[in-house]
């Protein structure tokens, strides 16, 4: 080991919607975590690694904080603050404003439980006049004591070098938890899983509330290799939900499938013969049977 190799934990936290995933994945340089319009899209504790001669950080990505209104809201909740006590440091994650909402002065007092140092990362500063981003940052300053304040376009990977060099100045010295090729300690099925959702959240736009998950009942290899058979169910809540994800002659759910399939084809560098079937679960994401049957444990977290 080089001894000043540095390595340590990262947790991104935000309200939902602020662009923590696409930060995530345009710090790693590839995706990992799934991005949509839609509120709550990270439902578990998301860790991606980045490696480079100086160090390595582990990112972990939580689902926003926000107050909960069901069981999934309350484990998501749940994931989010336990994720501080893993972490070196904490990015805060804004989009450019200095409006400062009921959101934000709720993370500010959890934050103030924490002896973690704190970056203010402003995102999306690609959207104002440069000349507004410093009186935005004098709002936020106000706020809270942070440790670092880095304006930033997560999706126009601006000032992301700075942000990196802001997180190593806050990690410890050590060994790296990771092999250099790792990017993520996901399982591929939940990967997978999560594409699919990500394009179904995606196709559907409005039409349907956040309440659908997405099972990986089978995932195989054929013998010669050049082929992976996925069988996939998207669970929704009610069955007028199942009726617009199927779509008229089933044009939806093959638009969903062919998106879906086109993703993980790049992922895993193989052809993929994907089948996807649409099952109904009544109010799922309030019974904790099926809230772990998906995929979302409280004894995990």
């Amino acid at each position: 080991m080089k001894e000043d190799f540095k390595s340590g934990f990262a947790a991104i936290i935000g309200r939902p919607n602020v662009g923590k995933s696409t930060l995530m994945n345009h710090l790693i340089g590839q995706k990992i975590a799934i991005t949509s319009r839609k509120p709550q899209t990270t439902r578990n504790r998301i860790q991606t690694v980045y490696t480079s001669e100086r160090g390595q950080i582990v990112f972990l990505d939580t689902p926003g904080i926000h107050k909960a209104k069901n069981k999934l809201g309350e484990y998501m909740v749940n994931v989010a603050q336990r994720t501080f006590q893993d972490a070196d440091v904490i990015l805060w994650l804004v989009e450019a404003s200095d409006y400062i909402g009921a959101g934000e002065k709720h993370i500010a007092q959890q934050l103030q439980k924490t002896k973690l140092p704190v970056i203010l990362v402003m995102n999306k500063v690609d959207k104002v006049e440069k000349k507004q981003v410093a009186g935005f940052i004098e709002a936020y300053r106000k706020l809270y004591d942070f440790a670092e304040i880095v304006p930033v376009s997560a999706l126009r990977s601006v000032n992301l070098d700075t942000l990196l060099e802001c997180i190593f100045k806050y990690l410890p010295y050590g060994p790296q938890f990771y092999d250099e090729d790792t990017v993520t300690d996901q399982p591929q099925r939940q990967i997978v899983a999560e594409m699919i959702r990500e394009k179904a959240l995606r196709c559907l736009e409005e039409e349907i509330p956040h309440g659908i998950a997405v099972t990986i009942e089978r995932m195989k290899e054929r013998p010669q290799g050049d082929m992976v058979d996925i069988d996939a169910t998207i669970i929704c809540e009610r069955d007028s939900h199942k009726g617009i994800i199927i779509g008229k002659q089933g044009a939806m759910l093959k638009k969903i499938g062919s998106q879906a399939r086109t993703e993980i084809e790049n992922m895993l560098e193989t052809k993929v013969n994907l089948k996807l079937w649409v099952k109904v679960k009544k109010d799922w994401r309030d019974s904790d049977f099926l809230i772990k049957n998906f995929g979302y444990d409280k004894k995990e977290i």
